[in-house]
């Protein structure tokens, strides 16, 4: 017990614990097959008439499911170096929440805008990027913060370019994915650096709920017309 406690007050653990979850599924996606989309769709890839006919979870397990080696390892990469630094600033439960909710938010703009079936960490791992830039913007002064939020950006910013000229990307995912992060580093706060405005985190909360509301009405009447 006492050494579970010390690796919860020293280590990160829940970005060991995503990443030993997404590593554990990609293990059973091995075993089950050469990663045809018939085994993600079974696996809950994101699916929108699915996900239309009920199936909510479709909106969590994709960012559990990857493509390939390459896939699960850019995105391994990610989590464990982008989730170190947003739990050690955030704080576990809030990482998990970014994380988690932020995978979420990507998913919810992708249902919304894109017919294709899915998957990836990928909408998690620009939430992580998004709630840096939230820091950069609350922070700015702090000439360590700033530095890191314009190499982050930069990042961030190629990443997009990138998914704007390859073929099989979810870039709405990864849109969903930012924006979704940004806006819950403002409703989360961030307690281990400093304060961030009230107001700032009840217009972030309501530019959130507004937002999954209208793209989740969206998405249901997308796939609706295309039954």
């Amino acid at each position: 017990m006492m050494r579970i406690k010390r690796w919860w007050q020293t280590e990160p653990a829940i970005t060991q614990v995503l990443l030993g979850i997404t590593v554990a599924v990609f293990l059973v996606e091995w075993l089950m097959g050469d990663g045809a989309m018939l085994i993600f769709n079974s696996l809950g890839a994101k699916n929108n008439q699915a996900i239309a006919a009920g199936q909510w979870w479709r909106l969590v397990t994709p960012m559990f499911l990857h493509m390939g080696l390459t896939h699960i390892a850019l995105n391994g990469v990610v989590i464990y170096f982008m989730g170190m630094q947003i739990e050690a600033m955030y704080g576990h439960w809030r990482m998990l929440a970014i994380y988690i909710l932020g995978g979420i938010s990507g998913n919810i703009m992708s249902f919304a805008l894109s017919n294709n079936q899915s998957v990836g960490a990928s909408t998690a791992c620009f939430a992580l990027f998004g709630a840096f830039l939230t820091i950069g913007e609350s922070f700015w002064e702090n000439p360590v913060i700033r530095q890191l939020t314009n190499q982050f950006l930069l990042l961030t910013v190629l990443n997009l370019v990138f998914d704007m000229f390859s073929n099989g990307i979810d870039i709405w995912g990864h849109v969903g994915g930012l924006v979704g992060g940004f806006l819950l580093g403002y409703l989360l706060g961030v307690p281990r650096i400093g304060k961030i405005a009230p107001l700032k985190r009840i217009v972030a909360t309501v530019i959130l709920v507004i937002g999954w509301l209208a793209l989740l009405k969206m998405g249901f009447t997308n796939a609706n017309l295309t039954v």
